[in-house]
């Protein structure tokens, strides 16, 4: 009666699966790791340093996600630019608007780019004055 007391033996079969198992890891871990530098070679191919800006920086502010009153179609890149009132954190900053403009003035650092004065003898342009209405969701 009771209980009847199991033997330890020795699972050949199971032993062998765990090391084969262990072995397939060992492989796909390194193939992962080859394949994560070889993403990383590509993936920085492109990349740029973060431009560091400071308060009192002129910038352009992009039109992209912007909606704008225009008469013609052709638009430009960038608004016009404005004075980086206060840095928030390493990718945001608080533009200094005209009380006029009806979007928020923290901006992402990818929406900005930094305002080159014009060179001295430079043919000015003539700019078609932008309403900015408001900022697209």
């Amino acid at each position: 009666m009771g209980f009847e007391i199991r033997k330890k033996r020795k699972h050949v079969k199971a032993e062998e699966f765990v090391k084969k198992i262990k072995e397939m890891h060992k492989e796909v871990k390194i193939a992962l790791i080859k394949s994560q530098k070889e993403m990383k070679i590509y993936i920085d191919r492109n990349r740029k340093e973060a431009r560091e800006y400071k308060v009192g920086d002129r910038v352009l502010l992009s039109m992209k996600d912007l909606v704008w009153k225009m008469r013609n179609r052709k638009t430009k890149k960038f608004v016009r630019s404005y004075k980086i009132k206060k840095i928030i954190s390493e990718n945001t900053v608080e533009l200094e608007f005209l009380a006029s403009i009806e979007i928020h003035p923290v901006v992402n650092m990818s929406r900005i780019s930094l305002y080159q004065e014009q060179v001295e003898g430079q043919k000015k342009m003539g700019s078609s004055s932008v309403e900015i209405k408001r900022e697209r969701i």
